[in-house]
């Protein structure tokens, strides 16, 4: 008997040292895998476009034309972009910290230039302000036509053009201060020509 067990005993260790890689597999096919190591990468912030507002500048500058500046510049802006005042420029009465409107127009004029209504075109019949204009010389907001309407300081085509659509589609202003309600009209521009209008 004990013969035949010392024959044996090979395949027994064989045997248990099977069993044991065996239970030691299971145990470790068991056991959960480690999480996968997942890298984010921070998304980079859109940086924000500036907002820029489009400024005709006329008369006495180096270089008229119309430009494109970043919302909040100021006419000292404008004047730079167009290449600075001439020598005969008059900007005594131009106020350089002045903020700018989207749609304006800025004229500088010249030395002993009268700010009146600009000469009409070679051609053209100068535009009949009889009807707009009252006895203080003030333009009628209510009646005047796109020309009149861009005579006045800062108001360009398109600002003028504005006056007139909200005027179609709102009927008469009532009172001086809801100019101030068309697209273009802050309170700076509104302030340069609230005394050169009328609603009369």
């Amino acid at each position: 008997m004990i013969d035949s067990l010392a024959r044996y005993r090979p395949y027994i260790a064989m045997l248990i040292l099977f069993v044991i890689v065996l239970g030691a597999t299971i145990l470790a096919l068991r056991q959960p895998a480690p999480a996968a190591l997942t890298i984010i990468t921070p998304t980079p912030r859109p940086t924000a476009t500036p907002a820029s507002i489009i400024v005709d500048v006329r008369g006495a500058v180096a270089k008229p034309g119309v430009y494109t500046l970043i919302a909040g510049s100021r006419v000292q802006d404008a004047l730079a972009q167009a290449g600075a005042a001439l020598p005969n420029a008059e900007t005594r009465n131009l106020n350089l910290a002045r903020r700018l409107n989207d749609g304006e127009q800025l004229y500088v004029p010249t030395i002993g230039e009268a700010t009146a209504t600009p000469l009409p075109a070679p051609g053209k019949s100068a535009p009949a302000s009889a009807a707009t204009k009252t006895p203080l010389g003030k333009i009628n907001v209510n009646t005047a036509t796109l020309e009149e309407l861009d005579a006045l300081p800062g108001i360009g085509p398109a600002i003028a053009q504005r006056i007139i659509d909200y005027r179609n589609q709102n009927g008469a202003f009532k009172q001086i201060d809801d100019l101030k309600k068309v697209r273009g009209i802050g309170d700076a521009l509104f302030a340069q020509i609230k005394e050169l209008v009328t609603l009369q």
